[in-house]
C-alpha cells in the first residue's frame, strides 16, 4: 500500500507539471519600457496613438507590454514605437551633423525629420527631429526601413506638430 501511495504522488506531481507546462506559453508578444514625458507632450502622444495606422510595412498592429497610449507595436517586435523619449545623445553631436558617424545619419522621409542609428545586428532605431515630441521607431529583422517611415509619416505629421521639443 506504501508503494502504491509513493506511486499515487509521483504520477500525480507529474501530472501537475505537464498541466502546468501545457498551460504556459511562450510569450511572443514584445515588451518595451514606457516613456515617461510631461503632460503636453503624453497629450501629443495620445493625439498620435489615434492616428497610427493598422498596419505598417505590411505587419498587423501588435502594441507591446505594458499597455500604453505612448507605445505601439507591429509584428511582434518586429516594429515598436515609443512616443515621448528623451533626445538621443547623437542628435546633438557634430559628427553626425556632417556625416562623420558611420552609426547614425539625419535624414528625412515624407516630410519628417528622423536621425537613424544602427544599433546590434540588423536593427535600427529612429526618432524624429524638429517636432514638439520625439518619437522613436525600432526597426528589427533586417527589414527595409523606409516603408516603415513612409507608414507613419502621415500619423506623425498629423499629431505632432513641427518645433523643438523641450
Amino acid at each position: 500500500m506504501n508503494s502504491f501511495r509513493r506511486r499515487h504522488a509521483v504520477l500525480s506531481a507529474l501530472a501537475v507539471l505537464i498541466t502546468a507546462a501545457g498551460c504556459s506559453s511562450a510569450d511572443d508578444s514584445a515588451s518595451t519600457a514606457v516613456p515617461g514625458p510631461d503632460a503636453k507632450v503624453t497629450e501629443l502622444c495620445q493625439n498620435l496613438d489615434k492616428a497610427l495606422p493598422a498596419k505598417v510595412d505590411g505587419e498587423s498592429r501588435d502594441d507591446p507590454a505594458p499597455a500604453s497610449e505612448l507605445t505601439a507595436g507591429w509584428g511582434g517586435v518586429a516594429i515598436i514605437l515609443r512616443c515621448g523619449v528623451e533626445r538621443p545623445p547623437k542628435m546633438t553631436d557634430p559628427k553626425v551633423a556632417n556625416g562623420h558617424d558611420a552609426d547614425a545619419v539625419p535624414g528625412g522621409v515624407n516630410g519628417v525629420d528622423w536621425l537613424m542609428e544602427k544599433q546590434d545586428g540588423d536593427a535600427y532605431r529612429f526618432t524624429t527631429a524638429n517636432r514638439e515630441a520625439y518619437v522613436e521607431v525600432a526597426v528589427t529583422d533586417g527589414r527595409d526601413s523606409t516603408g516603415v517611415l513612409i507608414d507613419l509619416a502621415p500619423a506623425v505629421k498629423k499629431a505632432i506638430p513641427e518645433g523643438i521639443a523641450s
